[in-house]
C-alpha cells in the first residue's frame, strides 16, 4: 500500500486499537478514529481520562487497524507521537458529525475535549501471504 491507500484503509475501517506506555506498563484500549489525511491522524478522548494523562507523559504511540475479514487479514498498524490540538473548530465539527458527544458538550463545553493528532507516523502493512516477509515501512508524514 502507498500512503493514499493507507490512509483510504484508515478511513473505511475507523475502529482501531492504541497502544500507550505509563511507566512501564503497556496499555492498549480500542478507540474511534476521527479522519486520517495528509494532515495527520485523528482522534479523541477525555481530558479526566487516563489515556489523556498518558499521552500528556510520553506522546509515543502505536495504532493498530485491521480489516476485520479473518479470512483475508489486513492489518495496517502506525507508530508515532501524537500531540494534542486546541482547534475549537476543530472540535466543533468532530462533535457535529458524533451525536455521541453532544450531550457531553453541552454539559461541560469544549475544554474537557482532548483531540490529538499523529503527524509523524511510519506505517507497517502485515497480510497472511506476507507474513515471513520482511517489514517495509511507509512514512506518512
Amino acid at each position: 500500500m502507498n500512503k493514499s491507500e493507507i490512509f483510504d484503509f484508515l478511513n473505511a475501517k475507523p475502529i482501531f486499537h492504541l497502544a500507550t506506555v505509563e511507566g512501564n506498563k503497556p496499555h492498549v484500549r480500542g478507540m474511534m478514529m476521527y479522519k486520517a489525511d495528509e494532515n495527520g491522524i485523528v482522534f479523541h478522548t477525555g481530558k479526566m481520562k487516563d489515556l489523556h494523562k498518558q499521552l500528556t507523559k510520553n506522546p509515543n504511540v502505536e495504532m493498530s487497524f485491521n480489516n476485520g475479514s479473518f479470512e483475508n487479514l489486513i492489518q495496517v498498524r502506525v507508530s508515532g507521537t501524537v500531540e494534542l490540538v486546541e482547534d475549537i473548530e476543530l472540535k466543533k465539527e468532530i462533535v457535529e458529525r458524533r451525536e455521541f458527544l453532544k450531550p457531553f458538550i453541552e454539559q461541560s463545553g469544549y475544554e474537557p475535549l482532548a483531540v490529538y493528532r499523529m503527524k509523524n507516523g511510519v506505517a507497517t502493512i502485515w497480510t497472511m501471504k506476507t507474513n515471513f516477509s520482511p517489514k517495509e515501512f511507509v512514512a506518512l508524514y
